[in-house]
């Protein structure tokens, strides 16, 4: 039966977990059409412009 010849180390067991838990923010741009903050190649959910076109017809407030 394979078993290990060695106790693993909090610290090296740890550091082989580190990267697991960590969690990057969504980069955000903003729409060159109205200028509100969006994700990038999203459609903009205020205006519905895509790379400069009109992708969702949205109503004027």
């Amino acid at each position: 039966m394979a078993v290990p010849k060695r106790k693993v180390s909090r610290a090296r067991r740890d550091k082989r977990r580190s990267a697991v838990w960590k969690i990057t923010a969504p980069n955000f741009t903003r729409c060159k059409n109205c200028g509100e903050l969006k994700l990038s190649h999203r459609v903009c959910d205020k205006c519905g412009y895509y790379d400069g076109k009109v992708v969702i017809a949205k109503e004027a407030d």
